[in-house]
């Protein structure tokens, strides 16, 4: 059962595509203040999870509630629950188009309906907090990828959401970049962000992760706490894991 408290439920979440299981009776939760790492090999189900969890993957069977917001039920307005739910993906995903401010005040005038003034005095705070405000009128394609990612943080943190989502945040990125990216991530973590992240940064999740989450073959194999996970794996599957990931 999960706590009176969680700001994201995973109950028993089943996915198909066609055939092919991809999610099997998956169930986790995600308190509020609590950063949850979800790791494992390639191909077996942590990004399909994540996305789940805002509705960009559909789901064939159980629930998963975010805020006490059931995502199955018919009448739920995914599109208000997904500006309520940060999501940083691989591939920063930034309009090409429009400057870094334009990036940061668009949805908030759009869907919070915020006037422009004020959009863009949220849009300045953010892109100082991630280390770009001297950039706020570059093009996306004017950055180096670890800066773009800073600003797709940055852009789903001006939604104020009430959880972020990371999928494998730093994986496309060159190894000097990484590290930009995780300051920030652990920054939020320090100022109590419920966070979620899909991660092969081991380091990251032993610095701030309360749970790791480990799955294989779409299934939750092991949900411990960091330290537990660490040292006392209890299946195989994820000591191989770490043997692998941690071989330095």
């Amino acid at each position: 059962m999960s706590p009176d408290q969680a700001v994201i439920d995973i109950r028993g979440v089943h996915k198909w595509y066609g055939s092919h299981h991809v999610l099997k009776q998956c169930s986790t939760h995600v308190n509020k203040g609590e950063i949850v790492v979800v790791c494992g090999p390639s191909g077996s189900g942590k990004s399909t999870l994540i996305k789940t969890v805002n509705a960009l993957e559909p789901f064939q069977k159980g629930d998963i509630v975010v805020d006490g917001t059931s995502l199955g039920a018919k009448s739920t307005n995914l599109s208000r629950l997904r500006s309520r739910v940060g999501m940083v993906f691989q591939h920063f995903e930034l309009f090409a188009h429009l400057d870094l401010m334009r990036n940061l005040t668009l949805a908030q005038r759009i869907v919070l309906g915020r006037d422009e003034d004020r959009a863009r005095t949220k849009a300045r705070e953010l892109l100082d907090r991630v280390g770009l405000s001297a950039h706020a009128h570059k093009y996306p394609s004017q950055l180096s990828g670890g800066q773009q990612q800073r600003v797709a943080i940055a852009r789903a943190l001006s939604m104020d959401p009430l959880a972020m989502l990371f999928d494998e945040p730093t994986s496309a990125l060159d190894p000097e970049m990484v590290n930009e990216v995780l300051d920030v991530m652990v920054e939020l973590a320090r100022e109590g962000m419920t966070m979620m992240v899909v991660t092969h940064e081991m380091g990251f999740a032993k610095r701030v992760a309360h749970r790791v989450v480990f799955m294989e073959d779409g299934e939750i194999i092991e949900d411990s706490p960091t330290d537990v996970f660490f040292q006392n794996a209890a299946s195989a599957a994820a000591k191989r894991f770490l043997s692998k990931i941690l071989h330095h």
